[in-house]
């Protein structure tokens, strides 16, 4: 059997640590004709739809998984002589249960276990270990730490507990090289512990970045993380070139002498099948009076607007808009989407909260206009409704409704009354490293002078999805300076090379979702502050067919 698939990588949604930027790091995996990967983030789950459409899209299978942090004693203790650092484990789903179960776990190290950083601990492992297959991760990982301290027999006894945890053929023993000597010093002690136990051996590369020459860049990200320069002596780094995305040749002749390690990847890789659905609507469930179906106490909110808005005996083409959007929205399946909408926008104008009129394409409904939804006329202003829903659409509409900043709270805590604190969340939202940013940012790791950053950020363009290379197509006086002065250029490259990332999320300032069952049944979540936070971008609940 042979081919290979990298089993623990860092994408750039491991903020400011990970740079495989997952767009380029499918490409790269193609490349090298293999045709599995798997992402495993640090303690959370952020790139993962992305991380599985691009990689559907060029044919490669995409593995889900996370390199959890393991609480020392359990997730709720924190003392911080104790348990200020934990251990490293990492996690991939082999099914949709694996993905369910693996959902749970990341959401429970924010929402339970957060202390420095989210943390699980054996007990949530256990509850939720269905469906996943665990890896015993780096010299961070706790059977790995157990060896350097030459505590052979507690390594072996923590290796067979793992297996108990996971099930007989759902934990493997990860062997690592990336030219460290702990590293080298414990393979043979793990590959002991494989014999004697027989748990499986594998072969894993910490991958941070796609390329050998991007070690320095990975420099880079981390002084920015950790606002150091690359001239501190103190400033964190990685102690070889060698977490780069490599090729089963080099993984092949790393670990020549445990040939069965690099075969288990593609073993692995087999076993690991998820399949997310698109596209499919998952709308809460809205209580209606009783004894009426939804459509029918729709309909008849809708009618009683109509005869408000347009008199007793509206025009019959008025008639004949309403009923054709009627039938639309009930064989769509969004009769609950408008009661809901309408519900805690009454709501609010009840309570005295400014409410907007209604942006976007959610204008042209003559039904939502009917039940309060929105403000506007669309038969006056000739608005199209097949703009907002059509049969043909494939994600979800969105009623764009502005509430007044300063109460908007009230609305959303009306609505988690109204559904429960379980089944509603806000929603992360990621700032990126724009093309000003990303010269600052680069300017301090590198200490390069303030004026002279300044100066360059200056001559790029201020206008909306500037990137560098469109500045220096746009500025002659950034180009000059780009081609003529070679400490500016690797500057320049530097800042373009870590342009676009995810620098921090932040909690959105008015998306919520809301959801039928538990948030976490759907998506992972995290804790801002004391806010809980939905791991998932507004785009992308929309593409799962939930209502944000």
């Amino acid at each position: 059997m042979s081919g290979f698939t990298h089993l623990h990588l860092h994408s750039e949604y491991s903020l400011l640590d990970g740079a495989c930027k997952i767009k380029e790091l499918i490409k790269k995996v193609k490349a090298l004709g293999q045709t599995s990967v798997a992402v495993t983030d640090h303690g959370v789950m952020y790139g993962v739809i992305d991380f599985y459409k691009q990689a559907k899209k060029e044919g490669i299978k995409p593995i889900i998984g996370c390199e959890v942090y393991l609480a020392r004693r359990t997730r709720f203790d924190r003392i911080h002589e104790f348990d200020r650092n934990s251990f490293h484990l990492v996690l991939l789903c082999k099914n949709n249960e694996g993905y369910q179960n693996l959902i749970k776990i990341v959401s429970e190290a924010w929402v339970s276990g957060f202390y420095g950083k989210p943390r699980v601990d054996k007990d949530l492992l256990r509850k939720y270990s269905k469906g996943l297959i665990a890896l015993s991760a780096c010299l961070a990982g706790e059977i790995p730490e157990l060896l350097l301290k030459n505590d052979y027999l507690t390594a072996k006894k923590t290796a067979e507990e793992y297996r108990e945890i996971f099930g007989k053929d759902n934990f493997y023993l990860e062997i690592q090289n990336h030219g460290i000597p702990e590293q080298k010093h414990i393979i043979p002690l793990i590959a002991k512990i494989s014999e004697e136990t027989g748990i499986p051996i594998v072969a894993t590369n910490d991958c941070h970045y796609l390329n050998s020459e991007d070690a320095y860049m990975h420099k880079v990200l981390l002084c920015i993380q950790t606002n150091h320069t690359v001239n501190d002596p103190d400033s964190f780094e990685f102690s070889s070139d060698q977490f780069y995305v490599k090729s089963e040749k080099e993984m092949r002749e790393l670990f020549d002498g445990y040939p069965e390690a690099v075969e288990n990847t593609q073993k692995i890789a087999d076993l690991c099948n998820v399949e997310i659905e698109f596209g499919k609507t998952k709308l809460p469930h809205f209580e209606v009076p009783e004894g009426k179906n939804h459509f029918e106490y729709f309909k008849e909110k809708c009618y009683e607007g109509l005869y408000r808005n347009y008199g007793e005996n509206p025009d019959k083409s008025v008639i004949d808009r309403l009923e054709y959007e009627l039938s639309t929205i009930n064989s769509m399946g969004y009769v609950d989407y408008y009661l809901i909408v309408q519900d805690f926008v009454q709501y609010a104008k009840k309570s005295g909260i400014p409410v907007g009129p209604g942006r976007g394409s959610g204008a042209g409904s003559l039904a939502a206009y009917c039940i309060g939804i929105t403000g506007i006329d669309p038969l006056k202003y000739n608005l199209i409704f097949e703009r907002f829903l059509n049969p043909e659409r494939v994600s979800m509409p969105d009623f764009d409704v502005d509430f007044c900043y300063e109460r908007r709270q009230e609305v959303i805590n009306y609505v988690i009354k109204k559904y429960g604190k379980d089944k509603v969340s806000q929603i992360f939202t990621f700032g990126t490293m724009a093309a000003k940013g990303a010269i600052k940012d680069v300017g301090r790791a590198l200490a390069i002078p303030y004026a002279t950053t300044d100066r360059i950020s200056k001559l790029i363009p201020s206008e909306l999805g500037m990137t560098l290379d469109k500045a220096l197509n746009i500025s002659n006086e950034l180009k000059q300076i780009y081609e003529n002065d070679d400490k500016m250029k690797n500057f320049i490259d530097m800042a373009r090379k870590i342009e676009g990332m995810p620098r921090h999320a932040s909690t959105h300032a008015a998306g919520v979702v809301i959801t039928e069952k538990p948030v976490d049944s759907y998506v992972p979540l995290a804790k801002n502050d004391e806010s809980i936070v939905a791991q998932y971008t507004m785009t992308v609940l929309e593409e799962l067919g939930l209502l944000k």
